[in-house]
């Protein structure tokens, strides 16, 4: 048994340097490349970080459209206007509807196919925009519904930023500050005592 083992190693070897397989083994499908931990970390970081500047920069696209609007500008108009002013998120995709919309699509349906994909955040917006564009809804209400929620919202998030403020300066405070207090206040009182001991 011992001595069939080298023959079998020389054998496996010889296999896999010439890049023979059996023909059983072509048969099975390709095992998929999956992506590492670090990579599946990054995509959901990724996307945290889009979300959560689709949310912050939200009220100032609504607030620039509000301006739009109120200056007499439809739809069409009010996009092109502040689309080369808007948040680099909304920008992309108001870009991104107008150049569909100028090849020829319905303004609606490219507002729906590059706006929507911002996510829920931006659901509002959307629908306000395509019912303006497609059944004449009044625009300059909804969004001064919308501006007036975001501007909320985004107090609301300044108030929990606040809240959690000193839960975070807590760890450099104990881990920190408070050893250096105590080797600045003791450190001396130790080294004296220890010099009085030492007379």
């Amino acid at each position: 048994m011992n001595a069939a083992l080298p023959w079998v190693w020389a054998v496996a070897v010889l296999v896999a340097a010439r890049g023979w397989r059996p023909a059983w083994l072509h048969r099975l499908p390709e095992r998929r490349a999956w992506p590492s931990a670090r990579q599946v970390w990054r995509a959901r970081a990724d996307a945290r970080r889009h979300a959560r500047a689709v949310v912050d920069e939200l009220p100032d696209v609504v607030d620039l459209l509000v301006l739009a609007v109120g200056a007499g500008a439809n739809v069409r108009l009010a996009l092109e206007a502040v689309a080369p002013r808007a948040p680099p998120v909304f920008a992309d995709a108001f870009g991104l509807a107008l150049s569909r919309a100028r090849g020829g699509a319905r303004l609606a349906d490219s507002l729906m196919a590059s706006i929507a994909p911002l996510g829920e955040p931006a659901r509002a917006l959307v629908t306000a925009l395509v019912a303006a564009d497609r059944y004449g809804v009044p625009l300059l209400p909804a969004l001064e519904r919308l501006a007036a929620d975001g501007r909320a919202d985004r107090r609301r998030r300044a108030d929990e930023a606040a809240r959690r403020l000193p839960v975070i300066l807590l760890f450099p405070l104990v881990l920190c500050v408070l050893p250096a207090f105590g080797l600045l206040t003791l450190a001396p009182l130790v080294a004296g005592a220890l010099g009085s001991l030492g007379r």
